[in-house]
């Protein structure tokens, strides 16, 4: 299988990690050869309850023996589809009224961009430098990562770059503008939390010139920093979200929200102004209702705040220089990149998985199930502080 993996399936770094799975439940990955892993990335930040939770189990299997895909979206009145976007639009502010579900986090940023340019008759649109928002051209386009874009340019016209929590920068945002893009919490920069109102000075701004907030929620959403989406922890309100990731618990979704008024812009001159073929698959959405239900019904969303404050707790280590981030969305920084790489290689020999980020080259990310027991925290965090010590002690840093 490895050999074949190799050979057949395409390769997005040099050096995958290559672990063969054989299952996964709750917050452990099973190899094929027995070993287990106590799993502190769920997928990237996408498998909000876990692997292979029953309920989410359940609403696929239900929706399987139903029906799959009948339609393109938006033309035929789905249950699952419904449901899903009322419940989300409910457990929102007014203005976030009108969900159009997509196959993915970065499809939902090309259509937050795509709407932002339909509806305020301009093309500028401003990014935060080291910003991530997916990975296709325009997504890519709002990423101001020069080493990622380099190789692919051109990529599409119209964009600055701003520095995240840099109030000097916002005078940049003009009558131009059509549209900021900023990640609530910036991701692959670090887990870097805006600070000193920094959101609400970009919507003032914003609202002064005509041009709109887009907040990317892909990672910061669906209960991970304690709130239901990041932006309720910082008083604001953007004019659209992009969400994606642990939106439908481990299946593949994403979302764009906005007023009905907005996301109407995208029905006329031209009709179809966006469309997708499989956004909105009933299955995944069905998915993702179970999600967001179970979360919305349950304590885990609070839970998430005592969850950090223990891995805060726990992580104290000479090596470690900060923690960042909010909730479960968290990132250890150390000194430099070859201690972070040691430690998630070490601690993935010791059965934890750990992982890196983008652009911050000494964090080591830390983003549980949200499920993730006190016990499991304790025993990740153990392995973490045993690969720092023996790291340590060899004078390695």
């Amino acid at each position: 299988m490895k050999k074949d993996f190799f050979k057949y399936q395409a390769q997005t770094s040099p050096h995958p990690l290559a672990i063969e799975i054989s299952k996964a439940e709750g917050c452990y990955v099973y190899d094929t050869k027995g070993k287990t892993y106590l799993d502190f990335i769920a997928g990237v930040s996408a498998n909000t309850l876990g692997h292979n939770h029953p309920v989410i189990s359940q609403a696929i299997k239900n929706q399987v023996d139903a029906y799959t895909h009948v339609m393109v979206y938006g033309e035929f009145i789905q249950k699952p589809q419904v449901e899903f976007a009322k419940l989300l639009a409910n457990n929102l502010p007014k203005s976030l009224e009108t969900v159009y579900v997509t196959n993915s986090g970065t499809e939902a940023t090309e259509g937050a961009i795509k709407l932002a340019k339909r509806y305020t008759g301009r093309y500028e649109i401003i990014a935060a430098k080291n910003g991530y928002h997916g990975n296709t051209q325009g997504a890519m386009s709002v990423c101001g990562a020069e080493n990622q874009n380099s190789a692919f340019r051109p990529l599409i016209p119209g964009i600055k770059f701003i520095v995240f929590n840099n109030e000097v920068d916002l005078t940049k945002i003009t009558t131009k503008t059509a549209a900021v893009i900023l990640e609530t919490i910036q991701g692959g920069a670090g887990f870097i939390v805006p600070k000193n109102n920094y959101l609400q000075k970009v919507k003032k701004q914003c609202e002064k010139v005509g041009a709109l907030l887009i907040l990317d929620e892909i990672q910061s959403g669906i209960g991970r920093t304690g709130k239901l989406f990041g932006f309720e922890n910082y008083n604001v309100i953007p004019d659209i979200i992009v969400t994606g990731k642990g939106l439908g618990g481990g299946m593949p979704i994403g979302a764009f929200i906005a007023s009905h008024k907005m996301m109407s812009a995208l029905k006329e001159h031209p009709k179809l102004g966006h469309i997708t073929t499989f956004g909105g698959h009933p299955v995944i959405t069905a998915a993702a209702y179970a999600t967001l239900s179970t979360l919305l019904n349950s304590n885990l969303i609070k839970d998430t705040l005592q969850k950090e404050a223990l891995i805060r707790k726990l992580l104290i280590h000479p090596l470690i220089t900060e923690i960042r981030g909010k909730g479960l969305m968290l990132a250890a920084i150390v000194k430099t990149n070859k201690i972070a790489s040691k430690v998630i290689l070490k601690s993935l020999e010791k059965g934890l998985l750990l992982f890196w980020l983008l652009f911050e080259g000494k964090a080591i990310r830390i983003t549980p199930p949200l499920t993730i027991t006190e016990n499991e925290i304790k025993k990740g965090c153990a392995i973490i502080i045993e690969c720092l010590n023996k790291i340590y002690t060899k004078k390695t840093v």
